[in-house]
């Protein structure tokens, strides 16, 4: 899903914008950096094909952008495959909107993800990745590469996002949300440490690394924002409507960032464990509203523990949430797998307990 700026909604528009703003102020720190010439020039539409838009037949009981998204089985021209050479690697097909595409080295036929930013944002959208020391669960910069016109840099393959992965495990069992939410959570702490708040948190960020689904990193800083001090205090509102706290949609002055990547993160779990969003709607004002008042409810089949978790960072007010490093210190973290209640063999089969098929890709569409 992509980020949407929510002030105007909530002025004006019934609509979504998915305009980005990054607020970055601190100077990106020096990159070892490779400068090619071999845009092809005459293949100046390989990395501007777009994908056909696809139509999406309704589901009831979920948002415009969380109905399931169906494929297209018809391809012309340049919408079957789009080729580019960069350098010693080879740019296939796309794989999230426009600018992010499937790579692969000619040397070491190794595939890696290559994301496009143009020359004159380059330096803008890269400063929280050379911000943040190096982390076990935070992407890392295999290489960049600077065209004429394009900076092209490449990430380590990924084997899937998590939001994929709970929709179709329809929800998780706790032994396993407990790896992998101790993988989050730990991504979290080192961005926040490090001053910068991520804004855009949510489950689609997190990819896989191997194909056994074992380890998870924090990918696409690109929305992140980068703090001068202490102080985290941010006034634009920018997030994924199921995502986004109640106190970015209530304040009309600043809020806490960090506060508001906790809540997010909690929105994370509970989808994790329950296999649908704590809040959501068809309509968007509706959402919204449920937001604000922070009301939710939690199954039973969950353990104790898990519950407390989920209650400590989805707590309406921001100063009352647990921060980032208490979250790796609760009791639910850190328990056996035979502590967990046994869940009910066929609950995670029920209608009402499904996550959303689709978030909506970062395209520039509207809700």
């Amino acid at each position: 899903m992509p980020i949407i700026r929510l002030e105007e909604f909530l002025r004006a528009s019934p609509l979504f914008s998915s305009e980005m703003s990054v607020n970055l102020s601190a100077p990106a720190p020096p990159l070892r950096l490779k400068r090619v010439d071999c845009e092809d020039p005459h293949n100046t539409h390989a990395l501007k094909c777009k994908r056909r838009k696809l139509s999406q037949p309704p589901s009831p009981g979920l948002a415009p952008c969380l109905r399931p998204q169906t494929h297209s089985t018809e391809h012309t021209g340049q919408e079957k495959l789009c080729v580019s050479s960069i350098g010693p690697y080879i740019l296939l097909e796309a794989t999230e909107g426009t600018q992010t595409y499937r790579a692969v080295h000619r040397i070491t036929e190794q595939e890696h993800t290559c994301k496009v930013f143009s020359m004159r944002k380059y330096h803008e959208l890269i400063a929280p990745y050379t911000r943040l020391l190096p982390h076990d669960n935070i992407c890392k910069i295999s290489e960049v590469i600077m065209g004429e016109q394009n900076v092209y840099i490449f990430f380590e393959r990924n084997y899937g996002d998590m939001h994929s992965y709970v929709r179709t495990c329809k929800r998780l069992q706790e032994d396993e949300a407990v790896r992998l939410f101790r993988q989050m959570a730990s991504a979290v702490m080192h961005c926040h440490e490090n001053g910068v708040v991520l804004r855009d948190l949510k489950l689609r960020k997190f990819v896989f690394t191997d194909a056994q689904r074992t380890k998870l990193v924090l990918q696409n800083l690109e929305d992140s924002c980068l703090l001068n001090g202490d102080d985290d205090s941010l006034t634009d509102k920018h997030g994924c409507p199921a995502y986004v706290g109640p106190e970015i949609l209530n304040s009309r002055h600043s809020y806490s960032g960090k506060a508001a990547d906790i809540w997010s993160l909690g929105v994370v779990l509970y989808t994790m464990l329950v296999g649908r969003y704590p809040f959501q709607d068809v309509e968007p004002a509706a959402l919204f509203s449920k937001i604000r008042r922070g009301a939710f409810t939690i199954p039973e089949t969950l353990s104790p523990r898990a519950k407390s978790l989920v209650c400590c960072m989805l707590r309406k007010l921001p100063v009352e949430r647990l921060e980032a490093p208490d979250i790796l210190l609760h009791p639910w973290l850190h328990c056996s797998t035979n502590a967990f209640v046994s869940q009910h063999p066929n609950s995670r089969h029920s209608t009402d307990q499904v996550v959303p098929d689709f978030e909506k890709s970062d395209e520039g569409d509207s809700y």
